[in-house]
């Protein structure tokens, strides 16, 4: 054995899934989508056909590979593909602007760039200003002029020349823009490790289930532009599953897929959740197959969590806390503790070291509230191109979250709010997340979200926005008794808006500067 074979082994990288899938069980189908499977041999050799076509085309270790596409088999293949090559996937989200699409492909420094066709023509009218884009290639049955057919990739000969003794774990993998709540978004480089050790980490949790296979099957309706995409292939590849991808998110065909994939476990955002269960049939379809419910990126109110176990029998509520800069998951509550410990997001994952802290970094007393901050190997490199945010970030050694939380005597972390989402009324801390427990409590009200306003005499005072149910009605005053009925004073509600519907980014979450920037 050679000394690059022998380290090669070694290493923790991503494109490996594959390759150790294939081998291990060539005939599992690894993915599906609509009517087309694929089974873990034939990813094998499309995705080493595509890193061949790559390195013919300059694709080397360190190079970007921007991919612009709904959920699609063929974002699979170029994410494994560009892993296997060396390169660094840019999946950008697709709900984007032109000039923020030309911000993300020109920061990342991204050379070829891989699109759905439906995109052409808004990257048609920013070419001039991605002038370092190499090579654009478009996923469909339309081919603009000087763009290349993905279609025809695949009847080429090409050589893959592997990067085995040239890759290190510690190498770039991927390039996840955050959504930035105030000026560009910022470019987290997550390496191989710290992408295979969150899925690893999550497999632990996973398996701590004893009714889990580790062949179940899995659904995935988040975007694979998301980390909580990236997340859900890397964890069904380390797995060996199989993963049923949908192209967008439909509750309907949501439960219709896991009465007929016989579906294992899914990911949802809790508005997700929300829709799926407001489904007027949900009754009538069978999801006793279903063994795991997960969710996370945003609290889930405890009338939901309940609501979810009710519908879901069979199945154990898991929920994940985390962040795009740590690969993502960093705390997990388990099935067992989701109505013992309600409002929190559990304890740390494996490999993930948390504490709270003051603004000074020193740890802060068991039930006060601090920022959580992290260390561990699946903590990011750093802000691409941003040397100023990435030693902001990691000031003390540890990487600042951004987020308020506490923890109780068990350890268990509550998630307060972020920061920047604090108000501060008459130098009293109120904390939106509390209140927004406490709105989803009443019957009427199907969402909510708080925010400060500015107050002359106070600073800032709590706003409450809410959309109720259908056929529910409710006065400003009734939402404003509703709350002080369960809180403190001071944190009630001053103003309350009704909306038809909550401004939301792609991975679920309300945008409350949307909401902010309304006042």
């Amino acid at each position: 054995m050679t000394t690059s074979s022998i380290h090669a082994s070694r290493q923790l990288l991503v494109g490996e899934l594959i390759r150790r899938c294939a081998h291990n069980a060539p005939d599992q189908v690894a993915f599906i989508l609509d009517d087309e499977r694929i089974t873990y041999k034939q990813l094998e050799g499309r995705t080493l056909h595509l890193a061949g076509w790559l390195q013919g085309k300059g694709i080397d270790i360190g190079d970007k590979v921007g991919i612009i596409t709904k959920n699609c088999l063929e974002f699979i293949d170029i994410f494994f593909a560009t892993a296997h090559a060396g390169g660094v996937s840019v999946p950008i989200n697709f709900r984007l602007v032109p000039e923020e699409f030309a911000y993300i492909i020109n920061n990342s420094d991204t050379k070829i760039l891989f699109i759905e066709e439906e995109y052409q023509d808004m990257i048609q009218s920013i070419q001039h200003k991605i002038p370092a884009v190499e090579q654009i290639v478009v996923i469909g049955t339309e081919c603009r002029h000087g763009m290349i057919p993905y279609k025809t990739i695949f009847d080429q000969d090409v050589t893959y020349r592997s990067v085995d003794g040239l890759l290190d774990d510690d190498d770039d993998c991927l390039l996840g823009y955050t959504s930035g709540t105030t000026g560009h978004p910022k470019g987290a480089v997550l390496t191989h490790k710290n992408l295979s050790l969150s899925a690893m980490n999550s497999l632990v949790k996973a398996t701590s289930n004893p009714n889990v296979e580790s062949t179940s099957t899995s659904l995935l309706v988040t975007p694979l532009f998301h980390i909580a995409g990236i997340g859900f292939l890397l964890i069904s590849c380390t797995a060996g599953g199989t993963g049923v991808i949908h192209r967008e998110f439909n509750p309907v065909k949501v439960l219709e897929d896991i009465e007929k994939e016989k579906i294992n476990s899914t990911f949802l955002v809790p508005a997700m959740w929300n829709m799926v269960l407001s489904v007027p049939n949900f009754k009538d379809f069978d999801v006793t197959s279903m063994i795991s419910c997960g969710t996370g990126a945003a609290a889930t109110p405890v009338e939901l969590k309940k609501r979810i176990i009710e519908s879901f029998p069979n199945a154990g509520l898991n929920e994940a806390f985390g962040q795009t800069e740590m690969s993502p998951t960093t705390t997990h509550l388990r099935p067992e503790d989701t109505l013992r410990k309600t409002n929190s997001v559990g304890k740390g994952v494996l490999n993930v070291e948390i504490r709270v802290v003051d603004e000074n970094m020193n740890d802060v007393p068991v039930g006060e509230v601090g920022e959580i901050v992290y260390r561990g190997p699946t903590v990011m490199k750093g802000y691409y191109k941003n040397p100023e945010a990435t030693e902001e970030a990691f000031k003390g050694g540890w990487f600042h979250s951004g987020d308020l939380v506490k923890m109780d005597e068990e350890g268990y972390v509550y998630v307060m709010d972020r920061k920047k989402d604090m108000i501060i009324s008459g130098g009293e801390n109120i904390y939106p997340a509390e209140i927004e427990d406490v709105l989803y409590r009443h019957e009427a009200i199907y969402e909510a979200a708080v925010i400060g306003v500015p107050d002359e005499l106070w600073g800032e005072s709590v706003k409450a926005i809410v959309v109720l149910k259908p056929g529910k009605t409710l006065t400003e005053e009734d939402v404003i008794e509703h709350c002080k009925n369960h809180l403190a004073s001071y944190k009630k509600p001053k103003y309350v808006e009704f909306m038809s519907e909550l401004p939301r980014n792609t991975s679920g979450k309300v945008l409350k500067r949307v909401l902010r920037e309304r006042v």
